[in-house]
């Protein structure tokens, strides 16, 4: 009986509306943090978030871009209507609209970084327009950018100082040295991920020769008059992947 009222106060929960954020004081304040000291950037570190317990099911619309350098122990997230893939990965984007999705068991603690930049900041800025097209955005990027300890610590000094300009006297070189900072972070967002999608592309090339070649050493022997076609549990274990992959 408390299962079925647990799944039902479940469901309850999943069909409630999203929580829309505007602006960046908005965020803040969703989260109990300080009001930021800049109106349309901020950089948050997860540590200040930890106090908190995250909901058990939470959907968000940000009205801004969001970019999470983070290492997260519990916890599934969606991006629109597909899972998106943290386990391995550490980093990543969202532009303004799109669906976050962040569904926990249990509580758990989180560490890393989140940089929010609100579209009024890129106003009649060249950065405006390159933003948009960088793909990592996109619904269709559902995994995490990987990143080695050297690159994960040039992302994170980069993210580090534009929290101390916009916490700097401002001046009229500010939003310049934020913006050029920001663009030499997605720059080298770009690069890992090319690098991360290369690597797979060569993985996934190099999986389809060695499948090739376990096909036709199977069908130019006598196993398949012996055991008929092979399965999938039998290539999977030659492939040494799960039979799910």
């Amino acid at each position: 009986m408390f299962g079925t009222e647990e799944n039902s106060n479940r469901c309850l929960v999943k069909n409630a509306q999203p929580h829309k954020l505007d602006t960046l004081s908005a965020f803040h304040q969703f989260w109990g943090l300080p009001k930021p000291e800049h109106p349309l950037i901020s950089v948050i570190n997860f540590d200040a978030l930890n106090h908190r317990a995250e909901p058990s099911f939470l959907t968000l619309i940000s009205n801004f871009y969001s970019i999470a350098l983070k290492r997260i122990s519990t916890g599934k997230l969606k991006y629109g209507q597909l899972p998106y893939d943290f386990d391995e990965g550490v980093m990543m984007f969202m532009a303004p609209g799109q669906v976050l999705t962040i569904e926990t068991d249990a509580p758990g603690s989180s560490a890393g970084w989140l940089l929010l930049i609100h579209p009024d900041f890129l106003w009649h800025t060249p950065l405006a327009k390159i933003i948009r097209q960088y793909a990592f955005f996109s619904y269709a990027v559902h995994e995490a950018l990987h990143l080695s300890e050297k690159e994960e610590g040039l992302l994170v000094s980069i993210i580090q100082q534009i929290e101390q300009e916009y916490q700097a006297r401002i001046d009229r070189f500010s939003q310049r040295v934020m913006l050029n900072l920001v663009e030499l972070l997605l720059t080298y967002s770009d690069r890992f991920y090319q690098r991360q999608f290369i690597t797979r592309k060569i993985t996934n090339h190099q999986l389809l020769s060695r499948l090739e070649a376990i096909l036709t050493d199977y069908f130019n022997s006598d196993a398949l008059a012996r055991n008929g076609p092979p399965t999938v549990p039998y290539i999977a274990d030659r492939l040494n992947v799960s039979p799910n992959y």
